[in-house]
């Protein structure tokens, strides 16, 4: 983990494609920034990306109970 201290408009680059900016530094209540990334790639708050991985394995385990009753011809992994 890296830990930085930045000023509003400062940048920091994660690989060649992401770049977070400072907007705001609001004293004693928390920091505004912007993540600027390919549209391909998910940005979350920790909390949303939570809730999605445990929605996703909630219908995996679904597909996988369908999959062994005879119900489903594909795995939960494969894409159509």
């Amino acid at each position: 983990m890296m830990v930085l201290r930045r000023k509003a408009g400062d940048v920091i680059c994660i690989g060649d494609d992401i770049r977070v900016v400072v907007q705001e530094v609001q004293a004693g209540r928390g920091i505004r920034f912007a993540i600027d990334a390919p549209a391909e790639v998910p940005v979350h708050r920790l909390e949303i990306y939570k809730i999605i991985q445990q929605e996703n394995r909630a219908a995996c385990d679904a597909n996988a109970l369908q999959w062994l009753q005879g119900g489903m011809n594909a795995t939960c992994h494969d894409k159509e």
